[in-house]
């Protein structure tokens, strides 16, 4: 995922990469048994703060979708991205440059169809796809309630985040930013 925006990134494009530039790389540190006692009752909050920060940045803050297919099975939480940028319109562009498959070769359908049954191979030619799906695009539809409230709750997340310093490190933010995290849920700012 890194090669492909790195890919995208030398062409001109700003990317996302959650578990670069979300909340991932922080909660991680503290492990699954340790974040119970960070946060007594935390878990689920911080997967809603997770997963609102990373629909804010599909549905609104990005113009196009690169979903990684590479590995036997893809990723769960690329498969719900490709399905959101799908429901609401959003430009997708699939790449694989791996054999495996689950499917004699082929991956699921029902994700393939997602990207219309083309899937890029070539790193390469990602940014030039990458344009193609933007100027093939219509306008996106009106996300479902739900999805408008982690998009709202997502982009309060991302503007706490933004007053972070820079380049201090998610591996060495400090204990309480989870819990601005989840207070900016609450808030009405």
């Amino acid at each position: 995922m890194t090669a492909i925006a790195h890919a995208l990134e030398q062409a001109g494009y700003s990317t996302f990469l959650p578990h670069r530039d979300g909340l991932e790389p922080y909660v991680l540190r503290f492990g699954k048994s340790a974040m119970s006692g960070l946060i007594p009752g935390a878990r689920g909050g911080v997967d809603y703060a997770i997963f609102a920060l990373d629909v804010y940045e599909l549905v609104q803050a990005c113009d196009a979708v690169v979903c990684n297919l590479n590995g036997r099975v893809p990723d769960e939480g690329m498969i719900v991205e490709a399905s959101l940028a799908f429901a609401i319109g959003k430009p997708l562009v699939l790449y694989k440059n791996d054999v495996r498959a689950p499917f004699g070769g082929a991956d699921n359908a029902m994700l393939t169809a997602l990207g219309h049954g083309d899937v890029e191979s070539r790193l390469d030619r990602l940014p030039t796809r990458v344009q193609r799906a933007l100027d093939a695009a219509g306008d996106g539809g009106t996300p479902a309630p739900q999805l408008a409230k982690a998009v709202s709750d997502g982009a309060r997340i991302s503007a706490f985040l933004a007053t972070l310093p820079p380049r201090l490190g998610k591996q060495r933010w400090p204990d309480d930013v989870l819990q601005h995290v989840l207070a900016a849920l609450t808030s009405e700012t």
